[in-house]
């Protein structure tokens, strides 16, 4: 039998023994499992992380001393699952907490050991929210990033760099209750992308591309909007949430068809929406695995995995300063009178996204303008005053610790009041002739 012959027996043999879906099957399932209600209980919070020598973030790491540093990393007992992106970035994502202060506590500690394992292999972390320095260059070869990779070119540059240049704070909430009200699952999945334009301009940290300042405060949220909106935009906020995700996952470009493990790489079809591909059964009858994978090849700004996950905000600088945006969005969630306060404040915000049929998030005017402008932007910088108080209200009814509540104040009187984001620092620091990040042995601080 010729090889191509026997590669496509052995992969249909692999799918008929699994559990194929069909496209009700799919419905059915997308919405029982993208919002899982309740009361907020739990906190989380991933962390990306660029990963240079100390003093020198233009220059790149080798690949052994990379590969000899997470090796180690992989093998400490931490609280965390490490990972590495694409492009040799580190990330940390925390198990679900049982209130704010105990993912803090958790995520600082496993912290500490990492910097101290990297330490030994002369590499330091900094977070800002894309590479100021260095050209998007993929580290890991492996099948499921060289089908992205495929699937991104279509669109242009933005998808490499989205996936080899780029890092974040991405915030894991509960969704909250079935019943409405300002913890109602169906009123946090609208608060999450109306106060997202707000947290991208008060947390934007990335006003730079290959040295040079692009004019965009956070560059990392200008690549993500260059990304096709089948793959990175929000679905419409005027349909019921389980309905609009579960119509905007189907609808959605499949990246690729995965083949069993020596089959050759993964095919990457073109114009191909899981809708099609459950009804057609082409090229291979999809499975629940298939599903389960591609709701995790696509990245709107705020992602329903059961839980909401929200990634607009930018990596942000020092060893602690992915406190402040945590600690804000948990307390404008999980506190029902900040919840009401911040959705008060950013409601007017709604009017900027353009009439019906405008692009959706992160395309839309009103989350671009937070991204070029920051908080410059008057009216985002009005709601940020407002959610920014709120939080600092409400954290001492969550049982915060006094240095998170300081910290929060202190950024708020800083940044916030005066219409200021860390991209500022950054640029700041490029014209007064110093090279952001390039502070010998410590992560980049103001």
């Amino acid at each position: 039998m010729p090889e191509g012959d026997c590669t496509k027996h052995r992969t249909a043999r692999h799918t008929k023994a699994r559990d194929t879906v069909s496209e009700a099957e799919v419905e059915a399932l997308v919405r029982g499992i993208c919002f899982k209600t309740g009361p907020p209980r739990t906190t989380g919070v991933e962390l990306e992380w660029l990963v240079h020598e100390p003093g020198a973030p233009h220059l790149p790491v080798s690949a052994a001393r990379r590969e000899a540093a997470y090796a180690a990393l992989r093998a400490l007992p931490l609280h965390s699952s490490v990972t590495v992106e694409p492009g040799g970035q580190l990330e940390l994502s925390s198990l679900p907490a049982a209130s704010l202060t105990e993912c803090i506590s958790a995520m600082q500690a496993d912290l500490t050991v990492v910097r101290d394992v990297l330490h030994t292999h002369h590499l330091t972390l900094s977070g800002v929210g894309a590479d100021p320095w260095r050209p998007p260059t993929r580290v890991l070869r492996e099948p499921r990033y060289d089908a992205l990779e495929s699937c991104l070119d279509r669109g242009g540059p933005a998808g490499r760099r989205m996936m080899c240049s780029t890092a974040s704070v991405q915030i894991c909430l509960d969704a909250g209750h079935e019943e409405p009200g300002p913890l109602g699952y169906a009123r946090r999945w609208r608060l999450a992308h109306l106060l997202g334009p707000v947290l991208v301009a008060a947390f934007a940290n990335s006003p730079l591309q290959d040295g040079r300042p692009t004019g965009w405060r956070s560059t990392r949220q200008a690549v993500w909007a260059g990304i096709e909106p089948g793959r990175s935009a929000a679905p419409p906020l005027d349909v019921e949430p389980r309905e609009a995700w579960t119509r905007h996952a189907l609808d959605a470009p499949v990246m690729c068809v995965r083949r069993e493990p020596g089959d050759g790489p993964w095919s990457v079809p073109e114009g191909l929406s899981f809708r099609a591909w459950a009804r057609t059964g082409a090229p291979r009858r999809p499975t629940r695995e298939d599903l389960a994978y591609h709701l995790t090849t696509l990245f709107p700004p705020v992602r329903p995995r059961g839980h909401l996950e929200l990634r607009m905000v930018d990596a942000q600088p020092g060893e602690d300063g992915w406190i402040v945006p945590l600690a804000v969005t948990s307390a404008l969630f999980d506190d029902p009178e900040a919840a009401e306060t911040a959705y008060r404040a950013v409601k007017p915000l709604a009017e900027r996204s353009g009439p019906p049929g405008s692009p959706a998030a992160p395309h839309s005017p009103l989350w671009l303008d937070a991204a070029r402008h920051g908080p410059a932007d008057p009216e985002l910088r009005e709601a940020a005053v407002a959610c920014f108080a709120a939080a600092v209200d409400a954290l001492p009814r969550l049982g915060v610790p006094a240095s998170v509540r300081d910290a929060v104040a202190t950024y708020a009187a800083q940044y916030v009041a005066r219409g200021r984001c860390p991209a500022d620092d950054l640029l700041d620091a490029l014209r007064a002739g110093r090279r952001p990040l390039d502070t010998p042995g410590k992560d980049s601080r103001r």
